[in-house]
């Protein structure tokens, strides 16, 4: 099976490189590189050129800038079985693809297999949502993040495969790209299993003591697609909207009170804030 890693870039360089290396490594080498580059300034080309004689690459460079349109944009050049969206800033175990094609040939039917987030190192996880323990999993408790993911694109409904451009790094909504995206999928019934000894790096940006800007940015997406779905009368949605618009929020900022944690606790409200944001945000601008 041939994979399909389109890699969206903008305004980092060697980040990049460390990544090129670390698909260079693979011990599995029938897949190809698509670089969306959304930098003006050739930020990358010296970077890049090496690589294209060590592997099926293709460097396309674009004239728009934000995350999830420079990626769907990429599914367009796609060639693959397989596709994936590797963020720029991630590197691969050298045993990635391998694993995924194992996997995927293994589980007959699978849809989607997620992949675990290490910060760096092999014992401890990073950003998204990880368990030490390998799954199947739906709606109720959705793995990973967006350059976790992997899609069989013969198991999927094509017509549902893409990436809404409001969300994610340079758009309306800056985060909740692959969630949306994931979710749309798991509520079709594609299959989707989790597997925390698929290794991906990635260090971990978006842990409480490093501050609470981040937070706020990202945590509108979530509140802009649950409410994108409540808006389509999504009966399920109702769960995400209590679990993370109150249950959770409101159960971590007491526990921040608790442990006296005034750093956890300025996280955890401004989680909230950004959540609402988003959810009040996306419903001003949307109509079913």
């Amino acid at each position: 099976m041939k994979i399909s890693l389109v890699l969206a870039t903008l305004g980092r360089d060697q980040d990049v490189q460390v990544f090129l290396e670390s698909v260079r490594r693979q011990t599995y080498q029938n897949f190809e590189l698509v670089i969306i580059d959304q930098n003006q300034d050739g930020k990358i080309d010296g970077i890049v050129g090496p690589f294209k004689s060590c592997m099926e690459l293709r460097h396309i460079k674009v004239n728009f800038t934000g995350n999830a349109r420079a990626r769907d944009y990429g599914i367009g050049f796609a060639k693959g079985e397989i596709i994936a969206f590797p963020d720029d800033d991630c590197a691969y175990e050298t045993d990635v693809l391998e694993k995924v094609v194992a996997e995927f040939a293994r589980r007959k039917g699978l849809s989607i297999l997620v992949a675990g987030s290490y910060d760096l190192a092999s014992s401890r996880f990073s950003i998204g949502v990880n368990s030490r323990k390998a799954h199947y999993f739906s709606r109720f408790q959705m793995m990973g993040v967006e350059f976790t993911q992997f899609f069989d694109l013969a198991r999927i409904d094509r017509k549902q495969f893409y990436l809404d451009h409001d969300f994610g790094i340079g758009s309306k909504y800056s985060g909740g790209e692959g969630f949306e995206l994931l979710y749309r999928l798991l509520r079709i019934g594609s299959a989707a299993f989790y597997t925390p000894d698929i290794k991906i790096y990635h260090p971990d940006k978006d842990h409480y003591q490093l501050g609470t800007a981040r937070m706020l940015m990202y945590s509108t997406g979530v509140g802009a697609y649950i409410r994108k779905f409540a808006n389509q009368r999504d009966a399920f949605i109702l769960y995400y909207i209590a679990r993370k618009m109150f249950i959770a929020p409101f159960l971590k900022m007491l526990l921040a009170l608790v442990l006296l944690n005034r750093k956890k606790l300025s996280f955890s409200f401004y989680n909230l804030v950004g959540v609402w944001r988003g959810f009040l945000a996306y419903g001003s601008q949307h109509t079913v």
